[in-house]
């Protein structure tokens, strides 16, 4: 132990007399180096000679990320991490309106399913229906969003990371102390727009040098009352109607609550946190038959509790344990009689254990192996409630290796799913059954570069993968078909990353890439028609959908005179997604080969980034092209492109010890009229001011 300490000691006084030594070679002239003492002329660095650190080569990504962070995040016009994911190349996001719309996001057409949505490490869970509300998760306290198509290039994690065919990794703010200091307080009060009100605090205090913690809470408030106007034509082109009216029943009040706990020890680290949410939204609903005004309600409580601890042991091994409770509420009322009463209630549980374990075979070669164990329950005041609980096992086998300018990686996902459920009438349980599924799904990833003196970067991959069918499409009453089959998903990726930075001149950064994909979706999972007319609903395998895609993103950055800093991305995507589900279906009006509803052949977005001293000015721009709202492509069906500009401002003051930093905001400056979903229309021109007290 105490040799590991000095070797780690040792390691990092080479690194710091290296900076020193940088910075006395590259120092301009008038300017005394910092190691130069200024009254005697003497060097004070003492030179260490012939030192040598021996440790593991780290191993970079195969398929890099998309990535927002630090204050890259804090410059979009966003409120939560649905907002900035919108300015991620192949996204598409389903944005049901105002504050408290719910927000969903599908990658590459794949369907919001298949997407997996990691909270510091571990996957956010919902059994129910699969789907995560990525409006409720606020950017006050997240330090980093990554976007991964396939999957996290990175073999040392649970098995469940192997088990989506696209990731989002949400990584929470870690403290940080500067000197002396064992405490940090930030209070944010942000006001505008909609009757918005949404303060939050963050407190975070440093017990010793291996121990810190973090407390925030946050509480959002907003009427959600936006004018609006609403046009609709015929087929024919005449216009049916053209009003503005005010958008009801939106209204928001949330309030979410977290505590953390950071250590580290001399060789690993673990971490703890808790986390509360709790919310009563209206749902605006759909502006269908004249009908403005929807009294619909939804309430949700998630409560979770999870950690992980690291270990290295030795050399070559190196352990990580990772385990979660968590409990959902979810109330819907629906108290128009004319339609259908409904009251419904939801309450599902998990519980999440997993041990991941690497072991370096040589410098440039790892292997990892997996297993993870999930349980799910759900619970409901439906009447003959199938009450079902899945128990899930899966293991990982994953190796990386890095060969020349290759970077390799492969596994192998084993997945072992039991569903319990018991069916009923009256509620008398008639007959208990079990149902067995066990897969095992490959992935291969691969990169090359080719010259060392240029980040140039080719790069491929290939993944087999499904989604197991959510307890809603299984076990609904009346609705649900306990015998769905999973649904597959096959990708094809091959790309190529060109990054470079240079440390003098006016353009300090440059960073283009281009990928394209293929990928089939096979026995889909959709709602149909059951029975005469269009009351009853059942769920049923019968799609398959291929999608053919190019995703270019840009990123430039420059140091203009005056110290003057300019940032500018670009992100675009084309997309061909087509429903092949029947080749009959090829009449005109038939959607054999129609792109499928919500997806654009051309979207992009844009962002420009300026500072000057304690200024800073910032300009987004988001574009979403033509398409459909329904998988037959014609008039009838098509929407408009829409497009929206925001722009913001902030200056920083310091006050002593503290710094006051305040933002103003323009969103959506021209007051473009738009839906993201038909009949779901989005706000017009709003406003946003944003007080930041950080001491």
């Amino acid at each position: 132990m105490l040799k590991r300490i000095a070797v780690s000691l040792l390691a990092i006084v080479v690194c710091v007399v290296g900076l020193m030594a940088q910075e006395a070679n590259f120092a301009p002239q008038g300017h005394t180096p910092s190691n130069i003492d200024p009254i005697t002329g003497i060097d004070t660095i003492q030179y260490l000679q012939d030192v040598v650190v021996y440790g593991n080569k780290p191993y970079g990504n195969v398929i890099p990320s998309q990535m927002l962070r630090g204050k890259q995040l804090e410059r979009l016009n966003s409120h939560s991490v649905a907002d900035a994911i919108r300015y991620f190349a192949g996204v598409q996001l389903k944005d049901y309106g105002g504050v408290g719309g719910i927000k969903t996001v599908d990658m590459r057409s794949m369907g919001t399913n298949h997407m997996g949505v990691f909270y510091d490490g571990i996957q956010l869970g919902n059994a129910q229906n699969g789907q995560i509300d990525l409006g409720r998760f606020s950017l006050d306290n997240i330090e980093e969003i990554s976007l991964y198509n396939g999957q996290k290039s990175e073999i040392f994690q649970p098995a469940r990371d192997y088990g989506s065919a696209g990731s989002i990794y949400l990584r929470t703010r870690r403290p940080k102390f500067t000197g002396e200091k064992n405490d940090n307080l930030n209070v944010t009060m942000r006001t505008g727009s909609f009757g918005l009100a949404n303060p939050s605090v963050r407190w975070e205090h440093k017990f010793t040098r291996n121990l810190t913690m973090s407390l925030n809470a946050e509480y959002t408030y907003a009427t959600g009352q936006y004018h609006f106007r609403y046009r609709k034509r015929f087929s024919d082109g005449v216009l049916a109607w053209d009003t503005t009216a005010v958008r009801k029943n939106g209204d928001v009040k949330a309030f979410r609550a977290e505590a953390a706990i950071f250590g580290t020890t001399s060789d690993g680290k673990w971490n703890a946190k808790v986390y509360y949410y709790d919310s009563e939204r209206g749902i605006p609903g759909a502006i269908v038959n004249n009908v403005w005004f929807n009294s619909q309600r939804q309430w949700d409580r998630n409560f979770f509790a999870q950690g992980r601890w690291q270990q290295r042991v030795g050399e070559r091994y190196e352990m990580m344990i990772s385990a979660k409770y968590a409990r959902d509420y979810m109330r819907y009322l629906n108290p128009d009689t004319t339609l259908m009463y409904l009251d419904n209630k939801f309450w599902q549980d998990e519980i999440y254990v997993s041990s991941a374990n690497k072991y370096t075979i040589k410098t440039d070669w790892d292997v990892n192996l997996s297993v993870d164990y999930k349980w799910n329950y759900l619970n409901s005041n439906l009447v003959n409630f199938a009450y079902p609980t899945r128990h899930t096992v899966l293991a990982a086998l994953a190796t990386a290796r890095t060969w020349r300018g290759f970077k390799m990686q492969a596994s192998a996902l084993f997945t072992h799913v039991n569903d319990r459920y018991s069916a009923r009438s009256a509620g008398v349980v008639l007959e208990k059954h079990n149902k067995h599924l066990n897969k095992i799904t490959p992935a291969v990833f691969l990169s090359y570069r080719p010259w060392q003196e240029h980040d140039l970067n080719f790069r491929a991959f290939f993944k087999r993968i499904f989604r197991m069918p959510t307890f809603n499409d299984l076990y609904y009453t009346d609705i649900g078909n306990a015998g769905l089959r999973p649904e597959y998903a096959t990708q094809w990726n091959v790309g190529a990353l060109y990054q470079r930075y240079n440390d003098a001149g006016v353009l300090s950064a440059m960073k283009f890439s281009a990928d394209a994909y293929y990928n089939i979706v096979n026995d889909k999972i959709i709602a149909v028609p059951s029975g005469r007319g269009q009351y009853r609903w059942m769920m049923l395998n019968i799609g398959k959908v291929k999608i053919r895609g190019i995703d270019v993103t840009a990123r430039l950055a420059f140091r203009l005179p005056h110290s003057i800093v300019l940032e500018g991305g670009l992100n675009y995507t084309y997309q061909r997604a087509q429903d092949y589900t029947n080749p009959a279906d090829n009449h005109d009006g038939g959607t054999y080969k129609s792109q499928i509803a919500y997806i654009p052949w051309h979207s992009g977005s844009g962002t420009v980034h300026a500072a000057w001293k304690n200024l800073d000015f910032n300009y987004s721009f988001i574009y979403v092209g033509e398409r459909y709202h329904n998988s037959t492509n014609i008039l009838a069906n098509h929407e408009e492109p829409w497009y929206t500009h925001d722009l913001s401002a902030s200056y920083l003051f310091n006050v002593k010890k503290t710094t006051l930093k305040i933002t103003a905001e323009v969103n959506n400056i021209f007051n473009q009229q738009y839906d993201v979903i038909q009949n779901y229309p989005m706000p017009g021109r709003n406003y946003r001011i944003i007080l930041k007290f950080d001491i």
